[in-house]
């Protein structure tokens, strides 16, 4: 049941949410924003209470700032385990993911789950090399779904009073569709996904390209969730 109010004034993190504008417009998957925002929570050892915040681009991504506000506080202790979970409105670029590899490799009692409403650049051959080596370290990255917009809604956004489960309702579509792509990436695959611009009208065209290698290599389940998608027929 939706609450009457909104987050709660005596919330700790209610001065660290973003507004419901701000979440919409970053995370919309429809739309190429050129700026970054990243929601996350952070778990030490065995404690129960998760620390939130948020962070937007500065002059760094803002997978730079976080590693480095992180590493620069006074209560961080490379000896505790730590578990650390990111929202991004676009996955980490090459260097960022390089820097988030070597992060890891510094501490390794930190573990990390990312979850992007789009994928950044994934034509670009580097990016899609760094998400694999995100891959490889055990890092899982995956494309937020209604469920993981409705958990950022409730605990990162100062929504209005009633509005508990009211989160955009974006369409299922372009959440499968970079769903697909990453599976790609994740396989060594070529791109299937081409996203372009008409800069007259300003509309972004979404469209599938799909190859054999497709077809043989990605789950049934992930290939055809899109309903954009056919199996081949031959014809004698």
């Amino acid at each position: 049941m939706a609450s009457d109010r909104g987050p709660a004034a005596g919330d700790a993190t209610l001065r660290r949410r973003i507004e419901p504008w701000e979440f919409e417009a970053f995370f919309d998957p429809r739309e190429l924003r050129k700026e970054a925002c990243l929601l996350y929570e952070i778990r030490w050892g065995s404690n129960r209470g998760i620390w939130r915040h948020s962070s937007k681009n500065t002059t760094k991504h803002v997978e730079h700032n976080f590693i480095e506000k992180f590493t620069s506080e006074r209560h961080f202790r490379p000896s505790v385990s730590c578990s650390i979970t990111w929202f991004l409105s676009w996955s980490p670029c090459w260097k960022c993911s390089q820097a988030i590899g070597e992060f890891l490799d510094q501490h390794p009692r930190v573990t990390l789950v990312i979850h992007v409403a789009r994928l950044f650049q994934h034509m670009d051959p580097q990016n899609r090399r760094g998400l694999r080596d995100l891959f490889t370290r055990g890092v899982a990255v995956q494309i937020m779904g209604a469920a993981v917009y409705d958990y950022c809604w409730r605990n990162f956004v100062n929504y209005p009073p009633g509005k508990e489960a009211h989160w955009p309702r974006y369409p299922p579509l372009w959440m499968k569709l970079y769903a697909l792509e990453l599976h790609c990436i994740n396989l060594s695959l070529p791109p299937c996904l081409k996203i372009s611009r008409r800069r007259q009208n300003q509309l972004t065209l979404f469209r599938l390209e799909v190859q054999n290698c497709h077809y043989r290599m990605i789950p049934p389940h992930i290939l055809f969730a899109t309903g954009l998608i056919q199996l081949p027929v031959t014809w004698r």
